[in-house]
């Protein structure tokens, strides 16, 4: 069953018998996830039953209670959100995260920079000039899918994914540029990493970035790296945010 808005832009589809997906338009952008935000505050400040909620880049699952409230109500009442919207109006936190780029740290810098045409110092230039969006977390706990590349530096996934990925390794995967948040399998390039933990189960907040913050890049050496890694291993955020 499909229940769709007076806007075919929002459609709402279930998901088992105790979650529905609203799905806005498929693609990536900031007004798109915008809404998808929106969206998700507003059934957090309702009282229907309403478990969860998980966020993409232009979707979000709503897992709720069957017994509280049925699939056509619960969609009816989200239609009727999505017509009233607020967006934009949505606080977000700027973090700055410190990056050592290429060597060991970044095993693909050099070669991405090749295949695009520029220095590797070129290539550094242009990944931390923009501000990026958190779009969504996701594929394992904490991991960052950011918004904003230079389109210079877009780069096909490899063929192959690595069978590992450091904590913290800076990416770049097709069009887009993430931060791996725990040791995993990834089939994006490596050209930085930094010592930021982005997910911390004794800590509060686990995942330290959410969707909707923005993003800097700050390069740094190897030196600074290590030290605040150790700094970063004792519980310290490292990042600097506002």
């Amino acid at each position: 069953m499909l229940m769709q808005s007076r806007e075919p832009s929002v459609s709402v589809f279930p998901c088992g018998d105790a979650a529905l997906t609203v799905q806005f338009e498929n693609r990536i952008d900031a007004t798109v996830n915008d809404a998808v935000l929106a969206l998700r505050e507003a059934l957090a400040q309702s009282n229907l039953g309403v478990i969860e909620t998980i966020p993409t880049y232009c979707s979000l699952l709503v897992r709720y209670d069957p017994v509280i409230i049925r699939f056509e109500l619960l969609t009816t009442h989200v239609l009727r959100t999505c017509r009233e919207l607020k967006i934009g109006q949505r606080p977000s936190r700027h973090w700055e995260i410190p990056v050592v780029y290429g060597s060991t740290f970044g095993i693909d810098l050099e070669s991405i920079a090749s295949s695009n045409g520029m220095t590797s110092d070129e290539l550094i230039k242009f990944h931390v000039a923009p501000t990026y969006r958190v779009f969504m977390i996701g594929f394992v706990p904490g991991f960052a899918y950011l918004g904003g590349l230079d389109p210079r530096l877009f780069a096909q996934r490899l063929p192959m994914p690595r069978l590992s990925a450091p904590t913290g390794s800076i990416t770049i995967g097709g069009m887009q540029t993430a931060v791996t948040s725990i040791e995993a399998p990834c089939g994006w390039h490596q050209i930085g990493r930094t010592p930021v933990r982005l997910f911390k189960p004794d800590r509060d907040p686990i995942c330290l970035l959410t969707a909707g913050d923005t993003v800097a890049f700050t390069s740094i050496d190897v030196d600074d790296w290590h030290a605040l890694a150790l700094r970063a291993h004792r519980g310290e955020l490292v990042a600097r945010f506002r």
